[in-house]
């Protein structure tokens, strides 16, 4: 059979099976099919070097077998459809013939399956779709008693189109009565909803060979561990336009989740930085130019189309609708307006201020030094300036000031840093420690081969910064080389970690252009793959990854540690050991750290600004707790008042202890009014370590003898 005959024959068989399983839709207004799709022979000759570069290269040595095919269709379809809103049962029967396969169609043989499954989920979308498009032409009734599940990722399949009609109907009235809870007409809900669906199907039969190929890959990458991917050659241009942090725009990292557009990172530095309203997992719904221009929604739109949207000339107005993190479907929509900028290096640079903390008839000077990222300035290096920037030399000067106006104690902040520069990460940390080892690489899963590498403080001088009371403030979002300065202090027990659970990247990655390995016949590019090839370990041996760096004395966050980090991750690759490598490591801090926790656990009890930290991750706990959301308008309505009325009462009780004006509404409240509570409990903590350190330091008096 050719080639071609094959493909006809597939594309026979998609239609056979929808028209088996679906009832038509005569009225509807269907959108037509799209060209039919088909893997490229470059795209048959990727997947096998991908597959080559997998088995010797990543950090574990992946069999690319049945074992590895079996998780790679399960990813696969997950990618596709993890909401379980399009697919049925019978088609994930149908695919069940695959299972054993993907790993030799990777290696060696023509991806037409990979392309089929694409197929049938495309069919299926398109087919609900037209079904809700035809659901519009009537107004639903928004006071029935029924409930929408919006996480469907754990329940069956759904066994026929009459029971995917029925989630349908209430995705529908959910999807509508959202907008009439914004008092919407139902003439205006009906455009906007029509135009989304229309939209929607029209976007995914835009959808062309290179990007199915993308995403099958880049699932095959994540189903070897989470930080592989793939990126085809448009994408692997935008990621370079990324990393040179010379674009214009908000300066924020998207991905498409749900039909929705979330963001993932907040770039230090940029415009949404700056503003500060916009926040990591807030989702993005529509988006609009300038100052008073149109809302365009942007549900169910593929990334590059809400990207284009979202760039703009600097110094230019942007809008986006989006719904807040956390929140349930159909809560209260913000509107953030952001300027337009660029990400420029300098403004992701280490800043330091002094935080006042009265305290017995006294004030202690507790310096802050905040280090949003790992950056050293290596074009500037390589040109022989000797003036290059660098985190390291930053935060040095910083300590050097902080300390010419006279602090009592030291805290590094870095929540949110994501990492970056290795040399940086040991750099910095011989700030803080003589001399020795900061960590170990490993570039070999076997063990026998070669000891791990280790990285010592690029100082030989026995010298640092600073010496006095120090803390290392870290969050869940603290990752990479975060954790590798945070590990280094709490082994050396040179300070404590305060804060929360780190994320667990212990993994290092190698970038391959793909290009340099073929030969260019075409203007189409073969595309990039980001591999993880070795994994950082301690100085104890402990490796970051998985487990990440456990704080000393743990702060509350509003970050979920079940949703957010490695240990998230299906197949984060494990936490593990290898030999302790030798140092020399300061005196026991565990006295020291029991006694501090001692006195933050009893302070915290009548601190005003903790309970009411406590209380929003409780309430935040209860909303994400949530499946289901009631399609009864004034059931919602009552819900989210009592939502706004809580959220009203949590402020004024923090606000009547601590002797402050109460508010009539939420909107009243002005910027300053919102306190860094996790920066707050910190400095008190380093206020005690500094308290201890004075009269460790303190000369003993001598006894008095009398004449």
């Amino acid at each position: 059979m050719t080639q071609f005959e094959h493909r006809r024959t597939r594309g026979l068989a998609i239609a056979l099976l929808a028209l088996l399983s679906l009832p038509a839709l005569s009225n509807s207004p269907a959108v037509e099919e799209n060209q039919f799709l088909f893997a490229e022979q470059r795209h048959e000759s990727i997947a096998e070097l991908v597959a080559q570069f997998v088995q010797k290269s990543h950090y574990s040595h992946v069999a690319v077998d049945d074992e590895l095919s079996s998780k790679v269709l399960d990813f696969y379809i997950e990618n596709l459809d993890r909401n379980r809103m399009y697919l049925l049962a019978s088609d994930i029967e149908y695919f069940e013939r695959y299972r054993y396969q993907i790993d030799d169609i990777v290696k060696s043989k023509p991806l037409d399956p990979i392309y089929e499954i694409f197929e049938v989920y495309q069919t299926r979308v398109r087919e609900r779709l037209n079904y809700a498009l035809l659901q519009l032409q009537t107004e639903p009734d928004f006071l029935t008693d029924n409930e929408f599940q919006f996480d469907r990722s754990e329940e069956p399949w759904a066994s026929d189109s009459q029971e995917l009609d029925a989630i349908w109907r209430e995705r529908i009235v959910n999807d509508a009565l959202s907008m009439a809870l914004e008092e919407e007409p139902w003439e205006k809900i009906q455009e906007v909803l029509s135009k989304r669906y229309t939209g929607f199907i029209k976007r995914l039969d835009q959808v062309n060979n290179d990007d199915v190929f993308e995403r099958f890959m880049n699932t095959f990458a994540h189903a070897v561990d989470p930080h592989s991917s793939y990126l085809s050659p448009r994408n692997a241009d935008e990621y370079r336009i990324a990393m040179s942090l010379s674009y214009v725009g908000i300066g924020a990292t998207l991905v498409t989740e749900d039909d929705f557009v979330r963001i993932v990172n907040i770039i230090r530095g940029g415009p949404a930085d700056f503003d500060g309203e916009l926040k990591r997992d807030d989702r993005i719904t529509a988006v609009a130019q300038g100052a008073e221009g149109e809302f365009t929604d942007v549900i169910g739109w593929r990334l590059d189309d809400v990207v284009d949207l979202i760039r703009g000339p600097k110094e230019t107005i942007v809008r986006l609708q989006i719904i807040p993190a956390n929140s349930i479907p159909g809560s209260p929509k913000d509107v953030i307006t952001l300027t337009r900028g660029a990400v420029k290096l300098e403004e992701q640079a280490a800043k330091s201020e002094i935080v006042k903390v009265p305290r017995e008839g006294r004030e202690w000077s507790i310096g802050v030094i905040e280090v949003p990222g790992f950056y050293r300035d290596y074009r500037a290096l390589s040109n022989g300036d000797a003036d290059f920037t660098s985190v390291t030399r930053d935060v040095k000067r910083l300590i050097g000031e902080l300390e010419e106006e006279g602090i009592d104690g030291l805290i590094i902040d870095m929540r949110g840093n994501g990492g970056g520069h290795l040399t940086e990460a040991t750099a910095l940390s011989g700030l803080f420690i003589d001399n020795g080892p900061i960590v170990q690489l490993r570039n070999s899963v076997d063990v026998n081969r070669s000891p791990p590498q280790r990285l010592d403080d690029p100082d030989p001088v026995p010298r640092v910064a600073y010496n006095g009371p120090l803390a290392v403030l870290v969050n869940r979002f603290s990752a990479s080389a975060s954790e590798i300065f945070a590990g280094a202090i709490q082994d050396y027990a040179r300070g404590v970690i305060v804060g929360q659970q780190t994320f667990g990247k212990g993994t290092v990655q190698n970038l391959y252009p793909l290009d340099q390995y073929f030969r260019r016949e075409d203007d189409k590019g073969f595309g990039q793959l980001t591999l993880t090839i070795g994994k950082y370990y301690r100085v104890t041996g402990e490796s970051t990854q998985h487990r990440g760096v456990l704080p000393d004395i743990s702060l509350p966050s509003n970050i979920d540690a079940e949703l957010v980090g490695e240990s998230a991750r299906e197949n984060a690759l494990p936490w593990d050991t290898v030999k302790t490598t030798r140092f020399t490591a300061g005196m026991p801090l565990n006295n020291t750290i029991e006694s501090l926790t001692a006195s933050h656990v009893e302070r915290s009890k009548d601190d005003p600004n903790f309970q009411y930290q406590m209380d929003r991750i409780e309430a935040g706990k209860r909303i994400r707790e949530q499946k289901t959301v009631s399609l009864n308008i004034d059931t919602r309505r009552a819900v989210r008042e009592k939502e706004l009325a809580d959220a009203l009462k949590r402020e004024n009780v923090r606000r009547v202890a601590l002797q402050i004006e109460p508010l009539e509404s939420l909107d009243d409240m002005d910027e300053e009014d919102v306190l860094d509570v996790q920066l707050d409990q910190a400095t008190k903590i380093v206020t005690d370590m500094a308290s201890m350190h004075e009269v460790d330091q303190a000369p003993a008096q001598a006894a008095q003898v009398k004449p």
